[in-house]
């Protein structure tokens, strides 16, 4: 077996059975779902478990997860990887405008909860979603991400972990089809926005990630009440992320979304 595969294969098992155990503790914690789920931490005990066994593989895998070294192309580059990033992060407000616009055209009125009507403070929510964000974009998007870009290219690489973290969610699919349909969507083509988007950017992909995908929950949190299983909302979130998918490859050169780095290991 080649030995990505064999850590992909030890990250998976991990961070579906890991996460699996954290949900099913997680009332006994007393820790409210509303402020973080501690399933999001899977994915970093995937990592720590890989780490275990390929801790040279991981360090180079995680490289640029934080900080990365600077070298006169860095710098060079510096201003282009900044857009990257900020565009990656307004890209997940955009999402949400998008599904809050479509759902109020066919309902006629928005789905909204205020902050201050939730049971927890805002500002709590906020951090704790960011670090459960984190917990889940170090495997997803630091780990794996690298790991299959070297056999796939970027936007195949990215289609297949989408793919994988919807699967993660395996509680979604006890809802009804087109509700898990729609959520799958939207991990695909959200996959894809964050693979194109930290392509080239060699600092703080972690931050990035995590903060789109914060951003993203929050999102939901306040305009989706994703939780009560609406069929509708979902749909048309998977619907948007799709578009802003699109947007981003068509963005993309050619030559970065289909060309594998040969000679992973």
């Amino acid at each position: 077996m080649r030995e990505w595969k064999a850590e992909a294969g030890v990250f998976l098992a991990v961070a579906f059975v890991a996460a699996g155990v954290l949900g099913a503790v997680q009332p006994a914690t007393g820790i409210p779902q509303e402020v973080v789920q501690l399933t999001q931490f899977g994915p970093a005990l995937g990592v720590w478990a890989v780490a275990l066994l390929w801790p040279s593989r991981v360090r180079r895998r995680l490289a640029g997860a934080l900080s990365g070294r600077r070298t006169d192309d860095a710098v060079g580059a510096g201003g282009e990887r900044a857009r990257q990033g900020l565009l990656s992060l307004l890209t997940a407000p955009l999402i949400m405008v998008l599904t809050v616009a479509a759902y109020t055209a066919v309902e006629g009125t928005p789905r909204a909860t205020g902050p201050g009507s939730l049971g927890h403070p805002f500002a709590l929510i906020v951090v704790a979603q960011f670090v459960g964000a984190c917990g889940e974009e170090i495997g997803w998007r630091c780990l794996l991400q690298p790991l299959v870009r070297g056999r796939f290219g970027p936007l195949s690489a990215s289609a297949l972990v989408g793919v994988v973290w919807g699967l993660w969610h395996v509680q979604v699919f006890a809802q009804a089809p087109a509700y898990a349909a729609g959520f799958l969507l939207a991990t695909v083509a959200m996959s894809v926005v964050l693979g194109l988007a930290l392509e080239r950017v060699r600092a703080g992909r972690l931050l990035l990630a995590g903060g789109f995908h914060t951003l993203v929950n929050l999102g939901m949190l306040l305009f989706m009440d994703d939780e009560s299983g609406a069929v509708l909302p979902m749909v048309l979130f998977g619907g948007a992320c799709l578009l802003a998918a699109v947007l981003w490859v068509v963005r993309a050169p050619a030559v970065r979304v289909l060309a594998p780095v040969h000679g992973a290991r």
